[in-house]
């Protein structure tokens, strides 16, 4: 009901506002004190949505900001220009009937959100979040101040709406958000999974009132960080599972915080309809011990018919028992346990499912039918293990290793379950290690294991995994030398590979020193930043994200060097590693970080990620005034000690 009033007070001011500032008033009311009115009387506007930051003038900057007519053909209205001459507000009349329609919102010069009456009813029907404010449209039908549907949203606006439903039990707002039975009917969804996505999204209510009467990491404070997951996955029509090729996050995540708790939630399946993306479930808190293992949600879940008769989507060619299996292991994962079922729900769907791919592979017919359903038999078991619901499954995976090294020992699958064999012993090994002596060892050995496997299967695509860890150990405990080796031993082998793409930057990284840095980006606001803006200057790069731990806690420190030294010749710019481009800016704010920032999408292999070959952060390079590198690996404590005699020379 709050809500409501704004929007009815919103539209009062607008049609007071044009009065006020008519070219009449206008022209009798040009001094600071009518200016100032007409200040109050805007700024007084508030965005009917929430989720985003708007630029407020400070009490001392209000003077300079000033009020201006705005006329364009049939649109007319006004326009807040804030002290630096940045625009702060529009609020705008599309349709010459003198009343208010269009409310924009600015930060940094530029749109964050709108505000939109499109049916000229004086109430707001959509709205909008723009630039670095994000990408939604929302859809408000009956005009009471919330979302309906959405025209558009992406899969991580999906997610942090899902959150903050959640957190403030708001059902509709989370159905908003679900796959429809107009959205299946529109993918030209098939029967068969049409009607369990529909299960799946229905009794909505019901649900989330189960989820939220169990969860601990969940409540009105719980605040949406960012959203985990790989990259999308298509899913070809051909395959027969939709008439059109279906667009698909398979198992995301969204990691949140509730009074400073770090807290995880299992968004899971996500589709694309549109412009949308549309969750196919409640989302589920993972707590305690409790951890789902499923080989993907309803769209991902393997279809065999498609083997030697692509585009059929039947099992018509498939023998009895077969059919009879798939039906089977379609209906465990479609009723596959959840977190709060507990460990013991998980290793008996873990068990069962084991064995009805076990099955599988007995009665496949060819060899490459067996190779399917036998990696994705080790895939479940590996990761079963690794989140110890499967205390069976290390055992499994070594009796399979043995059985592949015998029969068929040039197949890529021996490569393959011995790297998942080793993973898993690896997980078991280390967290049962209490003291850090023998969590060492254990690491110790996991790195020759990791070499060992590099000789055994130098061709294998687990091997530039592996040559990764290597690199890393190597150069974070000093073994400079041995890391270019395995840095460069990948470059050669793996060029194609993201981890040879990587390696080849980090070769760049550990030959800085002493060159002159090259370093362009997107600006976080526009525009775009360069590392020669700074010549002149001793300028400190880090390469860093909101939620990097230490760099989060570097950053008092980093502030006092920061307001110590500026004045002096100090400078530090940003590269910001974020996959979701909204969240960084309130984190700026929060935390006074004043400094510039570029910012690229991609996240960890955004452009100059991929360029530096950044493999940890915070990662800090320090160049001096002549644009060279001192240091490519700088800390907070080096720093103490470099800058003042750098800011000297």
């Amino acid at each position: 009901m709050r809500l409501t009033v704004k929007i009815y007070l919103s539209v009062s001011l607008a049609i007071t506002l044009l009065a006020v500032f008519s070219q009449k008033s206008i022209a009798a009311e040009d001094d600071a004190t009518a200016n100032a009115a007409k200040l109050k009387l805007v700024l007084s506007f508030k965005p009917v949505q929430k989720g985003f930051e708007i630029e407020i003038p400070t009490p001392e900057q209000l003077p300079k900001c000033v009020v201006k007519v705005e006329r364009k053909g049939k649109t007319s209205g006004w326009v807040v220009i804030g002290a630096e001459g940045q625009v702060l507000r529009r609020f705008l009349d599309t349709n010459g009937d003198n009343v208010v329609d269009q409310w924009c919102y600015y930060r940094n010069g530029l749109e964050v959100y709108r505000d939109l009456d499109t049916n000229f009813n004086n109430k707001v029907d959509q709205s909008r979040w723009l630039n670095s404010g994000g990408s939604r449209w929302g859809i408000d039908k009956n005009e009471d101040a919330r979302i309906d549907e959405w025209k558009t949203i992406s899969a991580e606006e999906a997610s942090a709406e899902a959150i903050q439903a959640l957190a403030t039990k708001d059902v509709a707002r989370l159905e908003s958000l679900l796959l429809s039975a107009e959205d299946i009917k529109q993918l030209g969804i098939n029967n068969q999974l049409a009607l369990s996505l529909k299960k799946s999204t229905s009794n909505i209510e019901a649900k989330m009132k189960e989820v939220l009467s169990k969860t601990t990491i969940i409540s009105p404070q719980t605040k949406w960080i960012r959203f985990d997951s790989g990259s999308p996955s298509t899913i070809p029509a051909d395959e027969g599972k939709a008439k059109k090729d279906l667009h698909v996050y398979e198992n995301a995540m969204a990691i949140t915080e509730t009074k400073e708790k770090a807290g995880l939630i299992q968004i899971g399946e996500l589709v694309r309809v549109g412009d949308t993306w549309r969750l196919t479930q409640v989302p589920q808190p993972l707590e305690g011990e409790s951890i789902q293992i499923t080989a993907g949600g309803i769209l991902m879940q393997p279809q065999l018919a498609s083997v030697g008769n692509k585009g059929a989507g039947t099992t018509k060619e498939l023998s009895p028992e077969v059919q009879k299996l798939l039906g089977e292991l379609q209906k465990l994962d479609q009723n596959s346990p959840q977190p709060k079922d507990g460990r013991l729900a998980l290793t008996r769907y873990n068990k069962q499912r084991t064995e009805l791919l076990g099955q599988l592979v007995s009665h496949a017919k060819t060899i490459e039918e067996r190779e399917q359903w036998l990696q994705q038999m080790i895939d479940g078991i590996a990761a079963a293990v690794q989140t110890g619901t499967y205390s069976s499954g290390l055992k499994q995976l070594e009796n399979i290793e043995k059985e592949l090294k015998a029969k068929t020992p040039r197949s890529p699958l021996v490569a393959y379950v011995v790297y998942r064999r080793m993973l898993s012993q690896y997980s078991g090994e280390l967290n049962s290690k209490t003291s850090s002596e023998d969590r060492q060892k254990t690491q110790d050995r996991w790195l020759k294991e990791l070499e060992r496997f590099t000789v055994d299967f130098p061709n294998a695509s687990d091997t530039a995994d592996a040559l990764m860890q290597l690199a890393i150990a190597g150069e974070y405990t000093g073994k400079i030398k041995a890391a270019r080796t395995w840095y460069e031993r990948l470059e050669k082998n793996f060029s194609k590979f993201p981890a040879g793409i990587r390696a080849k930057g980090a070769l760049t990284r550990l030959d800085l020193e002493g060159r002159k840095l090259s370093l362009s980006g997107k600006g976080l606001d526009g525009g775009t930043l360069s590392i020669s803006q700074f010549r002149g200057k001793v300028t400190l790069v880090i390469f860093w994200s909101t939620w990097c731990k230490p760099c989060t806690e570097d950053l008092p420190q980093m502030r006092a060097l920061y307001q110590k030294y500026r004045t002096n010749g100090f400078e530090i710019l940003g590269v910001n590693l974020d996959v979701e481009k909204r969240i960084v800016r309130p984190f700026l704010t929060q935390h006074k970080m004043t400094w510039s920032q570029i910012y690229d999408e991609g996240g960890m292999e955004a452009p100059a990620a991929r360029e530096f070959g950044i493999v940890t952060l915070p990662t800090m390079i320090l160049v001096d005034k002549t644009g060279k590198v001192i240091s490519r690996a700088t800390s907070v404590d080096a720093l103490k000690k470099q800058l003042p005699s750098l800011l000297k020379k």
